[in-house]
């Protein structure tokens, strides 16, 4: 049986840490810091790292990897298309790895990053979504990189996965991300509830993940590009006609940038 923790880090960051109770092995994806894994390892002995998990090269997501692999010896995956540190296994699109008895697909999702991937199990029920920066709870990850088209594919990707895809993105930005969406469609009653549900969480210290695909398409403006009521919105705001998808969702992640 797998179990998935959240180890915080930073002021925002979550390391997601798989644990396979049967065998005592564990794996974390994007370790910004290794001090969290190393600590909860402390904390439970008898429990090997075995693999981790790199969607890209920022350092708030690689910045522990080099000093985990060495007190672990833990197998180090990560794109193949950019630097990372102590990278063992170089992925690309496409490509399957099993990690933890898991079988993982690696989606090439450049937009965030030009190589940035994402890892997904479908096998398991609910499915598995690791994606980084590149999908996050009612937002998308800036453009340090890659075009609005390459951002734009990279979500419509992710989003034909399940509704029941469980999405663990890496940042607690959901709040700020809902204010934004509410600013986009403040008649859409999804949103409205989902921005109620997110404040008293966080009133708690609550976290707000996973989600799952199905409340991020009816509540996440970068995945509803193509709904009218977005469309007319950004029509609005910008004073032309947006005439495509891309277009829009351009519209929207420079209006988000500066909200």
């Amino acid at each position: 049986m797998i179990q998935i923790d959240a180890l915080p880090a930073f002021t925002d960051n979550y390391l997601w840490l798989l644990q396979d109770t049967a065998s005592k092995r564990c794996a974390v994806v994007d370790p910004g810091d290794a001090a969290p894994v190393l600590a909860w390892l402390a904390a439970h002995p008898g429990w090997q790292l075995s693999d981790i998990l790199v969607t890209h090269h920022h350092h708030d997501h690689v910045g522990g990897v080099a000093e985990l692999k060495q007190a672990t010896g833990a197998t180090v995956y990560g794109p193949a298309n950019e630097n990372i540190p102590a990278r063992d296994v170089a992925l690309a699109d496409n490509q399957r790895i099993e990690v933890l008895g898991l079988a993982f697909d690696v989606f090439a999702v450049p937009g965030h990053t030009l190589g940035h991937i994402a890892y997904y199990h479908g096998d398991a029920s609910p499915p598995l979504l690791f994606c980084g920066d590149t999908l996050f709870a009612a937002g998308c990850g800036r453009l340090f990189e890659g075009t609005p088209a390459q951002m734009h594919h990279s979500l419509q990707r992710l989003a034909a996965l399940p509704d029941a895809t469980l999405v663990y993105c890496t940042h607690e930005y959901t709040l700020s991300n809902l204010r934004f969406a509410v600013a986009v469609e403040p008649e859409n009653d999804d949103i409205a509830r989902r921005f109620a549900d997110v404040t008293r969480l966080r009133a708690e210290n609550r976290s707000t993940l996973p989600s799952n695909l199905a409340l991020e398409r009816l509540t996440n403006p970068f995945l509803r590009a193509g709904e009218d009521t977005v469309t007319k919105k950004m029509d609005e705001r910008t004073g032309r006609s947006n005439v495509s998808e891309v277009a829009v969702f351009a519209s929207l992640r420079a209006w988000k940038d500066t909200f």
